[in-house]
């Protein structure tokens, strides 16, 4: 029995059965797929997985048709050209919430995606393009390009359009120490990354899943 084996007995036994941990794994995308999702979407998602952080998702989540009407449909050619008069207007919109530091990533993240516009041709194809042994290189690049895409808000938003990508949540990487996968890390040190994407290389190799469900996995042997 393989290690991943070992990990996903222990995930079914712990869910009381294979379908209840199968019904918890979240969609990952075709390549194809990615490239077919509309820049607007993804700057949308970066903005409500900046939002949601340290705040209660349900509030982000049942203000969020507000948030799409406030910044205009998410569209980055026009928020990129947002005068600050317009940032300063929306910190007292009541359909959003009213945090400028936070409003102001809006533009900062809009005019990101018409760099990877440029670049890429969109969003999507960057995405796409990403090799998917390395998904650790693109957390770090989200984190040094976009604006408070660091912490699990990059990795959150990957995880919600569909981009495979393992999550370090607590029960994560609670698992990976607990299972002797590495030893005590650090979230924020570049080494120590790298060190848990070759564990997570490792057991896609043995397992031929996605890392996004490997990470489902790992949380449920918790």
């Amino acid at each position: 029995m393989t290690q991943f084996e070992t990990l996903y007995c222990a995930a079914v036994k712990k869910l009381g059965g294979e379908q209840q941990l199968l019904d918890q794994m979240p969609q990952v995308l075709a390549d194809t797929e990615l490239r077919e999702i509309a820049d607007d979407r993804y700057l949308s998602m970066m903005t409500r997985c900046v939002f949601r952080a340290g705040f209660v998702w349900r509030v982000i989540n049942n203000k969020w048709p507000g948030f799409e009407a406030a910044f205009d449909g998410f569209n980055p050619l026009v928020i990129a050209h947002y005068a600050d008069e317009k940032l300063e207007q929306l910190a007292k919109d009541e359909r959003i919430v009213r945090n400028f530091q936070k409003i102001k990533t809006v533009r900062d993240n809009a005019t990101f995606v018409l760099e990877l516009q440029r670049q890429h041709g969109g969003v999507g194809n960057w995405l796409a393009d990403w090799p998917g042994n390395d998904v650790v290189g693109l957390w770090l690049e989200l984190k040094k390009r976009g604006s408070r895409l660091g912490g699990n808000s990059g990795p959150g938003f990957l995880r919600n359009m569909g981009k495979d990508t393992f999550m370090l949540t607590g029960d994560v990487s609670a698992a990976l120490v607990n299972h002797g996968l590495i030893d005590r890390f650090s979230a924020t040190s570049k080494r120590d990354l790298n060190r848990v994407q070759e564990v997570f290389n490792d057991l896609q190799q043995q397992s031929g899943l996605p890392l996004a469900h490997i990470s489902k996995v790992l949380a449920f042997t918790v």
